[in-house]
């Protein structure tokens, strides 16, 4: 115990469990830390000084290396580990279990530099979340707002290349994001063609396809063919279709073809139909479809091919839709579950895509047939009798419908007749062929075969709206107008958008006398199609028969914004402007320049010219009265009243004298006669016409005797004036006959008169041919 006590003594530094900062083995470490990663020592530790222990000497910097050096030898030689100490020398971390003299185990990135790495790698992930986030926003307002897509997608583009800037400063360039680049390359192209800016579209894509670090990057070729043929460029758009051909591998064989079809659709741009038929062909034999069916077809016709055209035709019905059988939606009545298992699925988003499908194949077998019926005599019949026998045979009765149809347009009616009658046979046509042919036997006034057809319509579809349409028109006719109704109405229970059925229940309520049920139908009409001018017209009138006529005036407005230039709706407006006669004046005025031989507008501003005490511009106007109606005696005695008004008694005597020529039985003209021979002192020609004026008034009286002694003899009071009445299409209310409205919507007409509306006013015309002549002027 002693020796080891006076061990202890001996030694200066025990117990303190650390190395004295004079220890060589200190001194040493110390050293070893302000070392660099090459074996440098820092200017800072070469200037500070330093007392060194035994066996060394001090300021010796050469000697501190080569000590140093020797030590790390000899401790990696030996394989002994630095003693651990309790002690922490200050500004130093001993966290190393050996001394690794040749710096072996301190290879890597300092801790300092480590973080530098980690902290660029964070900044490059995050500038990447940020970019594939600009994208993605870019493509998804690129529907709403052009502008804004094509914004984002350039701040996209310019981070990319900030990005990459800094993975070369970095060191980062072999970790690059190749599919982000291309994404944000992509995205940018598509939003320059979408904003239109196909030149900056055309770089971006042309510089992607130039560089191969891009895999898939030749499959935009096809997008540059396709801006070379919006551009107009259709021969650089072959070239760059053909070239995506070529790269594009076999496998892809839907992408392949829709290329091919391109190629097709160019070369018909370019007027090359051989090379198109070729690729059309070519499609037609890999993977048929409807839409390459009818452009093979198109072009063979332009070239005249016709039995190319006919296989083209043929081929086209060989096409298989790949839809299941319609019998599938067809629920039973023995089981509930699958009946409404069924209803779910027949309006489901496959069954639209079906329909979609469907509708597609039948438009282009019935333009394929259109197009063989132009180039063959007898195209409609052989395209029939080849619908009949293919998978398409229920397109057989539509064509046949059409072809009738086409004979109604050329006016051939019996033929049209004959077609329609030879399709009644027909289960699927026999409804709507028997409906046409009601319509035609109503055009031809066969009221009783009109309404056996549109029975037998009925009868064979109780849901056909048109059929009912066509029963209501006859009964319309036959006066029976309740039943009309109902047939109307039935119509719209079958088809609630059946407007000729709502029309012809408003013209039906109007004829009863129903005007706010008429107005009603008029107006649920209006909000349907629109500006009609017809509903306009009538929704007009009955608001004048209901007496507001501020609202009447109103719609008559409305309706001469779509009409400007109808004659019957211009004096209509006129006649509700009574209280403002300059401006009854200028409608009118329109209305007689737009159709000079309207005689009631003749007569009204005759009238308005006389009430402004301007005779000469109202004869003017009945001139033209007298060359539209030359044996009506009304109009040269109204001539001749404006000359005695303006003073010309000599030329208005003439005008009597022709008038009484030319109507020798006429009264009015006598006393007018009579009235300006006594102004004028003729007392020679008074007294020959009140002769005459006395004989003529008893063989009247005579007359009028004798008819009224008649059995079943009426007196009737006519007047040759007649009231404004529009003129517009469908508006004319003097036909005893109404017109159906069948599948081909045709309304009926209207047969109630429009009458003009109650004001004060007077007309002039009457007060100038109505002047009494006193008896004292009359000779004894």
């Amino acid at each position: 115990m002693l020796s080891s006590m006076r061990m202890d003594d001996d030694d200066l530094y025990s117990g303190y469990g650390a190395s004295s900062p004079y220890d060589p083995q200190y001194q040493e470490d110390i050293l070893h830390k302000m070392l660099t990663g090459n074996g440098q020592i820092p200017k800072q530790a070469m200037a500070m000084p330093m007392r060194l222990g035994t066996g060394y000497r001090e300021g010796s910097t050469m000697h501190l290396k080569s000590a140093l050096a020797t030590r790390r030898l000899t401790t990696a030689s030996s394989g002994t580990a630095r003693p651990m100490t309790a002690v922490r020398g200050a500004g130093y971390t001993s966290g190393k279990s050996k001394l690794d003299s040749f710096s072996q185990a301190t290879a890597g990135p300092s801790p300092t530099t480590a973080k530098e790495e980690t902290s660029a790698e964070e900044k490059i992930k995050k500038m990447e979340l940020k970019i594939m986030s600009l994208v993605e926003s870019s493509y998804k307002v690129q529907k709403t707002d052009k502008r804004l897509a094509l914004e984002k997608a350039k701040e996209a583009s310019s981070k990319e290349r900030t990005l990459a800037r800094m993975q070369e400063q970095t060191g980062f360039t072999e970790n690059r994001n190749v599919d982000l680049t291309f994404s944000v390359l992509f995205n940018l192209a598509q939003q320059y063609e979408s904003c239109g800016l196909l030149q900056e579209a055309l770089n971006v894509y042309q510089a992607i396809t130039k560089n191969r670090v891009f895999s898939n990057a030749s499959r935009l070729k096809i997008n540059m063919g396709n801006i070379h043929a919006r551009l107009g460029q259709f021969q650089r758009a072959v070239k760059l279709y053909r070239m995506a051909l070529d790269q594009v591998p076999s496998a892809h064989k839907d992408l392949r073809l829709k290329i091919m079809h391109n190629i097709g659709l160019l070369f018909v741009k370019m007027g090359q139909y051989q090379d198109a038929c070729m690729s059309f062909e070519f499609i037609m034999q890999e993977k048929p479809n409807f839409k390459t069916g009818l452009h093979m077809a198109i072009c063979y016709m332009v070239v005249k091919d016709v039995e190319k055209l006919r296989r083209s035709f043929r081929l086209l019905l060989e096409v298989n839709l790949d839809i299941d059988d319609e019998e599938k939606y067809a629920t039973s009545n023995d089981e509930i579950g699958s009946n409404l298992y069924l209803e779910g699925i027949r309006n489901d988003e496959l069954r639209k895509v079906e329909r979609e499908m469907q509708q597609q194949a039948e438009k282009s077998i019935l333009s394929a047939v259109k197009l063989v019926a132009r180039v063959l005599d007898d195209g409609f019949s052989w395209c029939i009798e080849t619908l009949k026998g293919s998978n398409y045979s229920n397109l057989a009765g539509e064509l046949e419908v059409n072809q009738a149809n086409v004979f109604l347009r050329q006016r051939d009616i019996p033929s049209a007749m004959a077609s329609f009658h030879a399709l009644t046979e027909s289960p699927k046509t026999a409804s709507a062929a028997a409906t046409n042919l009601s319509f035609l036997s109503y055009l031809q006034g066969d009221i009783s075969g009109a309404e056996e057809w549109a029975e037998k319509a009925r009868q064979t579809d109780s849901y056909n709206a048109d059929a009912f349409v066509n029963l209501g028109s006859c009964a319309f006719a036959h006066g029976e107008f309740d039943k009309a109704r109902s047939y109307f109405m039935c119509a719209l229970e079958n088809d609630p958008s059946c407007f000729c059925a709502l029309f012809n229940l408003g013209l039906t309520h109007k004829r009863q006398g129903n005007l706010e049920d008429a107005l009603e139908s008029f107006l649920k009409l209006h909000s349907i199609v629109g500006t009609e001018p017809q509903v306009l017209y009538h929704i007009a009138n009955l608001q004048e028969l209901l007496g507001d006529f501020e609202q009447a005036n109103e719609w008559y407005q409305q309706l001469l914004g779509y009409v400007p230039t109808d004659p019957g709706i211009l004096q209509k407006v006129g006649d509700l402007h009574v209280s403002d006669r300059q401006q009854a004046f200028q409608f009118y005025f329109d209305s007689s320049r737009f159709y000079p031989s309207s005689l009631s507008a003749i007569e009204w501003l005759g009238a308005y010219y006389a009430e402004m005490q301007v005779p000469e511009k109202a004869i003017q106007h009945y001139e033209r009265a007298v060359l539209a109606q030359p044996t009506e005696p009304r109009w040269p005695l109204l001539i001749a009243s404006c000359l005695r008004r303006g003073g010309n008694h000599q030329e208005a005597l003439r005008h009597y004298q022709a008038v009484l020529h030319k109507f020798p039985d006429n009264l009015e003209c006598l006393r007018f006669l009579i009235r300006i021979c006594t102004d004028l002192g003729m007392k020679t020609e008074l007294a020959e016409y009140a002769k005459m004026l006395k004989k003529a008034e008893k063989a009247r009286m005579v007359k009028e005797r004798i008819d009224s002694s008649r059995p079943g003899s009426r007196k009737s009071v006519g007047s040759s004036r007649g009231g404004s009445a529009a003129s517009l299409a469908g508006f004319n209310d003097q036909t005893n006959k109404a017109m159906p409205s069948t599948s081909t919507h045709y309304p009926i007409q209207d047969h109630s008169s429009a009458t003009r509306p109650h004001t004060s006013g007077r007309n002039i015309a009457d007060d100038i041919l109505d002047e009494d002549i006193e008896n004292d002027l009359l000779p004894e």
